[in-house]
């Protein structure tokens, strides 16, 4: 008898990446708009991923299926 499949949360996949040794990554924040008033310093910083650390991480793990 077949068990049932977990579904994606498709939001969430859209959102974060799962590196191959299994880190959380998300886009940064402060990107969106409003940018002639940020630093190119800053601007260049927002673009580098940062890792989701903590329950948080293990959370969207659960979300993708993948905990």
């Amino acid at each position: 008898m077949k068990k049932y499949k977990q579904k994606t949360r498709s939001g969430v996949a859209k959102r974060f990446k799962i590196t191959s040794t299994g880190k959380v990554l998300r886009r940064t924040q402060n990107m969106r708009h409003l940018r002639s008033n940020k630093s190119k310093k800053a601007k260049r910083a927002y673009r580098i991923p940062i890792e989701v650390t903590g329950k948080w991480a293990k959370k969207i793990k659960r979300m993708l299926g993948l905990a």
